[in-house]
């Protein structure tokens, strides 16, 4: 994706640690012209081959910003910007706000989401999930979230 025009939202993913879901979100955000963030530690490497298959050849349409620690992240933000943290602690629902384009979508590791550190620090979302405790698989989630967006906000995406 290039261009200066801001972009349908920004997906954010703190401590990444599976390759493929990796690799899915990306595919999503080149889909929808969403930019990825990936806050380090990860769980893998960027050349792993789980990655490599999961993104295929949507890597080259995604605008992927790596971060070195969430501060390093903090410090790429505007001023104004709107940073939503995805957490199944949270209260509100997802389609309950209304997003901006541009919006952050904050999503934490798979094993343990987002720590309390950062989910009080920021206004939190949930997607319903009724399956009796089970969460979503993060690129679900990340989907689910920036389809949302795109739904209230629109857009065609970066291939019109």
């Amino acid at each position: 994706m290039s261009g200066t025009a801001t972009p349908l939202c920004h997906v954010v993913l703190y401590a990444p640690e599976k390759a493929g879901n990796v690799g899915n979100v990306a595919r999503t955000c080149a889909v929808l012209g969403a930019e990825l963030h990936l806050i380090r530690p990860y769980g893998f490497h960027l050349q792993d081959r789980e990655f490599e298959r999961a993104v295929m050849d949507y890597l080259a349409g995604v605008k992927l910003s790596e971060h070195a620690s969430w501060t390093a992240f903090q410090e790429t933000l505007k001023p104004g910007a709107r940073v939503w943290a995805f957490s199944t602690h949270a209260q509100q629902l997802y389609t309950d706000v209304s997003f901006a384009r541009g919006d952050y979508l904050l999503f934490g590791p798979e094993s343990r989401g987002l720590p309390v550190w950062l989910r009080e620090a920021l206004p939190k979302l949930k997607l319903p999930q009724p399956g009796g405790g089970r969460s979503l698989n993060l690129a679900v989630a990340a989907g689910a979230a920036a389809f949302e967006v795109q739904r209230q906000v629109g857009g065609a995406g970066p291939t019109s």
